[in-house]
């Protein structure tokens, strides 16, 4: 080893160390105040004496005089206000806030003072507005059915606090207006596609259509005089409308209610500004604000820590999954670092697979003879195996085109049970198998990302955990028990706590007792037993047995202990005694990293420390790690491999900022991610141990793939949508969750759509003690407390609208400069004008052998030249967006919510078409995300960590050339295109 190499090796260790020894030490974070001007998704309300505006600037309601001004706040940034209504005698303020995790109606004083909530329950309330005669509020609630119901209108009678509900249909109606006489309310509805406003009689309960339009309609507002004013988005317009006459010419209007100040005047908001106009015509009179915004520049606020990817020490296996007790309670079989184990209870485990497939998902035969699981090993994709203990011989038993996977036995032991995965994020079937014939039957539809099936004792009936959306207007709801029959139908669902959620629809039950006599979750933490009938009723409330966190619930045939995961430990708990013990677990994995000397000659090379490019270069590596790079000379050749790329250009290895990595895509997912240049992948959300298991089996060079930044769940509260979220209930579950994320080593948090703001400010104060980031969907104020990543132009969003892009896919001041002046990251994701561009410029990119290594449900949308990518027009306002965050400073990385490898290069087709140069494209998904991961990678430079891309072509002329990859090199290891796509990989012991 030369002098240089040791020098490099020296200080790598001496920085490392010292990086881990400052990681998550606070440091002083002084907030910075943003001044702004203009407000995105901002709706204003005037005061009835005509005199103060109330709007609800990101998230919090602030005052400003009639004339404009300086606003004031009056609330806390922590409220998530929205949509203000003045009382009629001015006396209060209304507005919904998400303060306590659920939206509620609240209401201040006009001086902010007494402050207080005004609707309570594990319902949503939004939108509210006053009677005229100051008696009533109605609002817009999704009370009903804890298993699902319908936004209707509500209304509650101010001196009682009784609420009754006045609209009643099968609709979701929203954004009420009081008629003149307090005699009608009319909203905004579903029905008529959504293209019409109607009332109702708040007596009698009769409805009427009132007033239909050419496009969507929100926000109606019954103005003093009987007039109606209502929203309208149509034909790339967004606009006010009167009796079906436009008023607000191309103004970019926001859709929420207008508020009158007199019979004819009234405010409302576009373009970011406050205006005021007549309904008679004439110029809208614009009403200048101030607001100050503080934010936090989360990269000031502490040390990150820093990942060691050149030690070759041993270390502790931390991914554990869906470990099942055998029916004798005397061993234990679990998935991890991509191989099946069995392990005596008390002894030492066992690699049964020890290959480089994707194996994953085991399950006992109720005799404990058999052991299935699912494994991609001599199939494109994952298929179900059933392994013969006694013999040790294996066999695949499905040949389907879907992904099967959380098979469990039926009590005879004939059939399995299954999901089989059919679209993007686990959407699945339900199926069961027959073992004996091979007669695969589908016994459910595709379902929202189901749990594992669990069987009945007699075996006719299956449970599962499924996600029962609270309402149609919004995609969240709980996870309840579903059950149906084995052989298909009669659909029944069962919530064992109204309104309470079953943790995660991703390892955390329902599994039912062998005996059938109960049932076990984890609910709120922690594992929960509850008595069923034989048919799947609960008989009784879920009673806590364990105080401590816990996963992945499995019986032992007494259908008296039970196996379940706490942390990075295996318990089994006897439910007749409470008594608790540990099943040691001792497995460890060595960090594959190659050695030797590597030579590439590079015809062109793109470092990315300029745009510059160099001509005849040659690049040293040493191990994982770039050596040197000099001008070619034949010397540099001698001894190691010498790789020819005279005729390409080598560049960086390209980053995907946001992609969340499942099991769905087996063994095959990691060498597509490859083939497109790929090598490192952030995956801001999956189940807790499968992100731990696709980390370590990378490092351990089990499964060739990218480099892995993780998390587990992505935190949410009471409700969920994601089989890969988790749904928070109390501020102790919430500790519960952060320590496992300490325990499991998470890369970074997800702070997902319905976490409180007071939770998120925790989570970051959590994590950054530890050194790791947090992402979210927010924008403010989690650029007050230091939330380091944004993720998405728009996304989901609680409220049913973004604050941060607002109607024709527009943000304005706020938004970029909170954005900037925090300098936070900022992931777009919006890859899909991008992918259909390149699909476009290349006729033959559609039948690019790459794609073969997807399931043939993503090869449809390959074949539908692309279709599938999303976030907008990148040459209209989401590319504004993006364009705008990165010249005010915001630190702009590539990522695109989808498991394609295409869509990164879609995502830097979309920032060309913006705006970027190809050079500035180009370091959104090299240098800036190195930067954001503290990855000692992004350039081409001695020292750094060895991710090289050799293509065809030089991307910095033409962006898309940065997809016609030959060759891969990450961590140091080569690989050909045409081996990642035909296989078999490289060994991990080669280059």
């Amino acid at each position: 080893m030369s002098c240089r190499t040791l020098l490099l090796a020296f200080v790598s260790v001496v920085v490392a160390l010292n990086a881990a020894a400052r990681a998550g030490t606070p440091s002083e974070a002084a907030s910075i105040d943003v001044l702004v001007h203009e407000g995105t998704s901002m709706a204003v309300a005037v005061s009835p004496d005509g005199q103060t505006l109330a709007l609800d600037l990101q998230g919090s309601i602030w005052l400003l005089p009639v004339t404009g001004g300086l606003a004031t706040r009056l609330t806390d940034p922590f409220n998530d206000a929205r949509q203000p209504a003045w009382s009629p005698d001015g006396t209060w303020i209304t507005f919904f806030s998400y303060r306590d995790g659920g939206y509620h109606l609240w209401a201040v004083a006009p001086d902010g003072s007494q402050l207080h909530q005004v609707t309570w329950g594990p319902f949503d309330d939004r939108e509210p507005v006053w009677s005229h005669d100051g008696t009533q509020l109605a609002f817009a609630s999704d009370r009903g059915d804890p298993l699902g119901s319908h936004y209707h209108i509500w209304v509650l009678e101010r001196r009682s606090g009784q609420v009754r509900q006045v609209t009643k249909g099968p609709s979701e109606d929203s954004m009420p207006t009081w008629s003149p006489d307090d005699q009608e309310i009319a909203f905004a509805s579903t029905r008529d596609n959504g293209q019409a406003v109607w009332a109702v009689h708040v007596a009698n309960g009769t409805e009427r259509k009132v007033v239909s339009a050419s496009g969507r309609v929100d926000a109606p507002s019954w103005g003093p005089g009987g007039q109606l004013l209502y929203h309208v988005t149509a034909s790339g317009q967004s606009r006010f409308e009167a009796e079906g006459q436009g008023l607000t010419g191309r103004e970019n209007v926001f859709a929420f209610r207008a508020s009158w100040a007199g019979p004819t005047d009234f405010f409302y908001v576009a373009d970011g500004h406050i205006r005021k106009r007549a309904l008679s015509g004439g110029d809208a009179q614009t009403i200048p604000f101030t607001a100050t915004l503080p934010v936090t520049r989360a990269h000031t606020a502490y040390v990150p820590r820093t990942r060691d990817f050149t030690s070759t020490a041993p270390r502790q296996v931390l991914g554990i999954v869906r470990p099942v007790l055998s029916p004798d309670g005397q061993q234990i079989a679990f998935a991890a670092v991509g191989d099946i184990y069995v392990m005596p209870v008390g002894g030492t485990p066992v690699n049964l697979t020890h290959d480089q497939a994707l194996d994953t998902d085991p399950a006992w035969s109720p005799d404990g003879t058999q052991l299935a699981y699912s494994s991609d090993k001599d199939s494109a994709h994952l298929q179900l195996w059933i392994r013969d203990m006694p013999s040790g011989r294996s066999r695949q038993v499905t040949h389907l085109t879907t992904q099967p996977q959380g098979a469990t036995w039926s009590p005879d032991g004939t059939r399995l049970a299954f999901f089989t995965v059919t679209g993007m994020w686990r959407v699945a079937e339900i199926a069961v198998l027959d073992v004996a014939s091979g007669t695969v039957t589908t016994v459910h539809e595709t379902l929202a990302q189901p749990g594992t099936p669990t069987w009945s004792p007699d075996g006719t009936r299956l449970a599962l955990a499924a996600l029962a959306p609270s309402s149609r207007r919004f995609r969240e709801g709980t996870n309840q028990v579903l059950t149906l029959s084995a052989a298909g139908g009669d659909d029944t669902w069962y919530a064992p706590v109204p309104m309470l959620s079953i943790d995660s629809r991703g390892g955390c039950g329902p599994v039912w007792s062998p005996d059938g006599t109960k049932m076990a979750a984890i609910y709120e933490g922690v594992l929960a037993v509850w008595p069923v009938s034989p048919a799947g009723a609960p008989l009784g409330p879920p009673r806590h047995v364990t105080i401590e966190s816990a996963h992945a619930p499995s019986w032992q045939g007494d259908s008296r202990h039970i196996l379940y995961q706490a942390l990075d430990q295996l318990r089994i708990i006897d439910l007749e005694t409470g008594e608790t013990r540990t099943v040691p677990l001792d497995l460890q994995y060595t960090p594959a990293i190659p050695t030797g000397r590597l030579v590439v000659h590079a015809g062109m090379l793109v470092d990315m420390t300029s745009p510059v490019t160099q001509s005849q270069v040659d690049i040293t590596i040493e191990g994982n790690m770039i050596h040197s790079v000099e001008p070619h000379a034949d010397r540099h050749h001698a001894g190691g491999q010498v790789i020819d790329a005279s005729h390409l250009t080598v560049m960086p290895g390209l980053t995907e900022f946001h992609s969340h990595l499942q099991p769905d895509f087996g063994e095959a997912q990691g060498r597509a991610w490859l083939a497109f240049g790929i090598t490192t992948v952030r995956s801001p959300g999956n189940t807790p141990y499968e992100a731990v298991e696709e980390r370590e089996a990378n490092e351990a060079g089990v499964r060739p793939g990218p480099r892995v930044y993780g998390t587990g769940y992505l935190m949410e509260w009471q409700r969920v949508y994601y089989k890969m979220g988790i749904a928070l209930s109390t501020p102790a579950q919430f500790e519960m969750e952060l320590q496992r994320a300490k325990v499991l080593q998470y890369d970074l948090l997800k702070s997902y759509v319905r976490l409180p703001d007071l939770q998120q400010k925790r989570m970051v104060e959590f994590a950054h003690s530890l050194g790791i980031p947090v992402a979210t969907h927010e924008i403010y104020p989690a650029a007050l407390v230091g939330v380091d990543s944004t993720e998405h132009t728009a996304a989901t969003s609680r409220r049913g609208y973004s604050p941060k892009m607002a109607t024709l896919q527009r943000a304005y001041e706020d938004v970029v400069q909170v954005f900037g002046q925090s300098g936070r990251m900022f992931c777009p994701t919006i890859s899909g004008g991008g992918v259909r561009q390149l699909f476009e410029d290349d006729a033959d990119l559609q039948r690019d052998p790459r794609f073969t290594l997807y399931p043939a449900w993503m090869q449809q949308r390959v074949a539908a030249g692309g279709r599938g990518g999303g976030g907008g027009d990148p040459t209209g306002g989401s590319g504004r967006m993006v364009l705008d965050v990165m010249h005010a400073g915001g630190l702009v990385v590539a990522g695109t919510d989808s498991p394609n490898g295409i869509n990164l290069h879609g995502e830097l087709r979309a920032y060309v078409m913006a705006g970027m140069s190809n050079y500035e494209a180009l370091r959104t998904a090299t240098v800036h995300p190195a930067q954001a991961l503290g990855l000692n990678g992004g350039t081409i430079e001695a020292g750094k960590l060895a991710d090289l891309v050799l293509v065809d072509g030089n991307p910095l002329a033409h962006i898309a050339n940065a997809y016609k990859v030959k060759r891969v090199i990450a961590n140091g290891r080569v690989y050909e295109v045409h081996e990642l796509v035909h296989g078999p990989a490289p060994s991990p012991a080669g280059r």
